[in-house]
């Protein structure tokens, strides 16, 4: 049982951005540039750091990529389906001027 929660269940360690949207749709498919960004997320939050150091850039790249890959994968599998096409969402209000990253610790400052 995780301490302060009352469940065996585990999530996620303190607070913590959940901003990683949805790709498969009923309607509309996840297009390559809305799976390589989801990767993306995925990979800052998993790595703690927004954007690489030059050392651990090809890990970074790696990483997205084959997380691209194995998403695609699981939409197809699902009966979804994937365009080719950027990432059609706008950045959201305060992405631009406001790393939201920041302002999470990262879950190693959270006891286990």
């Amino acid at each position: 049982m995780r301490p302060g929660t009352g469940t065996g269940i585990v999530g996620y360690a303190g607070p913590m951005c959940r901003s990683i949207r949805t790709l498969r749709h009923q309607d509309d498919a996840a297009t390559t540039g809305e799976i390589e960004a989801a990767a993306r997320q995925y990979v800052r939050k998993v790595s703690g750091f927004r954007v690489p150091s030059t050392r651990n850039l090809a890990a970074f790249d790696a990483a997205v990529a084959d997380i691209a890959a194995a998403s695609e994968r699981l939409i197809l599998a699902m009966g979804g389906d994937v365009e080719p096409g950027p990432d059609r969402r706008p950045p959201s209000r305060g992405a631009q001027s406001h790393d939201h990253d920041h302002a999470h610790p990262h879950p190693s400052a959270f006891p286990a």
